[in-house]
């Protein structure tokens, strides 16, 4: 699945396309995905002028200048693709600007989602408003984790995944963290120290920031809009590697947590 870095790297990639242009025709190619398509959404973005692009979480969202934006969730497989060749039978959503540029939505398993908010209920709407800190930004503090641990007895690898307490992390970036920090993932979130916390806290900002600068993780179906593959999944250092040799000599172990696989080294994360 994508995930921050992924999503991050998306919408940069589309905001160097889209960004202060107008939309000038819009094509629902099907009636849904996860769920429908908004019945309103080429009505509402036809002739709209995209007033910028950011991101929340593991959403991404077209703000136009109609106080109304569009927010995409990629699934599992979902990705953009600008002034493809031809349009494909996995290119649900299309937007043609009016320079054209072409940018299709491509989804072959549909487990991502399209939506309509009109800007002033953005907060307020129901898959963001119970979000935590945003992990690159001022709100991700050691304190708040703690806080947010105090007396909890689940693994704090699962912890970190609970989008309450922290926006957009997800399994890859959660396992290298917790790796570089040297924190095992099954550790009772609520006995994890504070000085650990201190570490975890800048090394989830460098995996992510170091993810975003290499395009990305490609893992299967993940690409950039712009049709290259991401690169950092070549700088795991725990992720996809059991049995491999961590840096102290030790193979990678993997156990199952919360229904995903976690990498892990039992001597350097203790």
């Amino acid at each position: 699945m994508p995930e921050l870095p992924e999503v991050e790297t998306t919408v940069r990639g589309l905001a160097s396309i889209l960004a202060g242009e107008t939309i000038s025709r819009v094509s629902v190619r099907r009636a849904d995905l996860r769920r429908p398509f908004p019945p309103d959404l080429a009505q509402a973005l036809t002739g709209a002028r995209v007033s910028g692009l950011s991101r929340r979480a593991k959403y991404g969202l077209i703000h136009t200048d109609r106080a109304r934006t569009m927010v995409f969730h990629l699934g599992m497989s979902g990705r953009w693709r600008i002034d493809p060749d031809e349009i494909g039978k996995h290119d649900h959503l299309v937007l043609e600007t009016g320079n054209g540029h072409v940018l299709a939505l491509n989804d072959a398993r549909r487990f991502g989602s399209v939506d309509l908010v009109d800007d002033d209920a953005l907060d307020a709407w129901a898959p963001f408003a119970a979000l935590g800190p945003e992990p690159l930004g001022s709100g991700l503090t050691a304190q708040h984790l703690a806080r947010a641990f105090v007396g909890r007895i689940a693994a704090i690898k699962l912890m970190l995944l609970d989008q309450r307490i922290v926006a957009g992390l997800g399994n890859i970036y959660v396992c290298e963290a917790l790796h570089r920090a040297r924190i095992h993932p099954e550790r009772e979130a609520g006995t994890v120290s504070l000085p650990a916390l201190k570490r975890l806290v800048p090394e989830i900002r460098a995996v992510l920031e170091e993810s975003i600068a290499a395009g990305g993780s490609t893992l299967r179906d993940y690409a950039r809009p712009d049709g290259e593959l991401g690169y950092f999944a070549k700088d795991f250092l725990v992720y996809g590697r059991e049995g491999d040799p961590c840096a102290c000599g030790r193979p990678v172990a993997r156990v199952v947590q919360g229904g995903r696989s976690t990498f892990f080294c039992s001597v350097c994360q203790k």
